[in-house]
């Protein structure tokens, strides 16, 4: 019975505190645009690809290893 004491103030605060979570998420304007991430992941803007930063040639990777997967020295250039 004395568990009860305890438990009940307990449970109390915790659903207090996930209230006014809820009412802060609320105010600071959360759930006002529901649609807008989940259609903006489906129609988003055609913006071309930037070039690859580095010029590896043709028979490195772009970690700079030769094709059997050895790095290079760089004295071997």
């Amino acid at each position: 019975m004395r568990d009860f004491f305890f438990l009940i103030p307990v449970s109390i605060a915790l659903g207090v505190a996930g209230l006014m979570a809820f009412l802060w998420s609320l105010r600071r304007g959360q759930y006002d645009d529901l649609d807008g991430a989940a259609e903006r992941i489906l129609y988003g803007e055609d913006v071309p690809l930037q070039p690859p930063l580095s010029t590896a040639g043709k028979d490195e990777d772009r970690y700079g290893r030769d094709p059997a997967g050895q790095p290079r020295s760089k004295h071997s250039r």
